[in-house]
């Protein structure tokens, strides 16, 4: 399977959202951490916008805390206007980009969950492409995701099934629902918690809520 189609679709897709969206939009908290829709946008264009000089500070002020340090990188990148974040997607929808560790995957993965942490909070529905989403739990169900996308122990004894995709992994008590709302369960958003139902739902939900105290 070749991932960059279902990559640029996604780049494309989003760009097309971020650049209809006014001000109070863009400052809206999105699902992810304590970034804005804008700063999750600004994120999601870091491979091609980061210079050099930044990371190097980014990681030391953050304690080398990846995620901290993507944090205060996207809130730098952020400063930018929207149309400038549209147009990078744009032109660069097509450029091959392997995140270090997780690799084409991990682009796609970071692309569509983001897209969702800045359209539900906006109340935006999305129909995301079912062969996109299967890619997407395949990789949160393997090794390359673990402690990155999906927390260390959060799939353990449970079986997560998407429903909409008869897809399933891992063994133990039941977690199923929708692709999209396992996607975002995997990836520790509490959003999607109330669109799954199982006999496991309610362990999966202590773990992700206790994380994201």
């Amino acid at each position: 399977m070749n991932p960059m189609p279902m990559i640029t679709a996604e780049r494309l897709r989003v760009a097309d959202f971020i650049e209809g969206l006014d001000q109070r939009q863009l400052q809206t908290p999105s699902l992810c951490m304590q970034w804005t829709v804008k700063q999750v946008a600004a994120h999601l264009i870091s491979p091609f916008a980061i210079k050099a000089g930044w990371y190097l500070p980014a990681m030391v002020k953050s304690r080398f805390n990846l995620h901290r340090a993507f944090a205060i990188l996207a809130a730098r990148i952020a400063e930018r206007p929207v149309a400038d974040i549209a147009a990078v997607l744009r032109e660069n929808a097509e450029t091959p980009y392997r995140a270090p560790r997780v690799g084409f995957l991990g682009q796609l993965t970071d692309l569509q969950v983001h897209g969702q942490d800045m359209r539900r909070p906006l109340g935006v529905a999305a129909e995301l492409k079912p062969e996109a989403l299967q890619a997407s739990l395949e990789f949160l169900a393997g090794k390359q995701s673990n402690g990155l996308f999906v927390a260390k122990g959060l799939r353990d004894g449970l079986r997560f099934e998407a429903t909409d995709l008869g897809w399933s992994t891992g063994s133990g008590a039941l977690v199923q629902g929708p692709a999209e709302a396992v996607m975002l369960a995997l990836t520790g958003r509490p959003a999607a918690l109330a669109e799954l139902t199982g006999d496991g739902a309610s362990l999966l939900r202590q773990r992700i809520v206790r994380r994201a105290a």
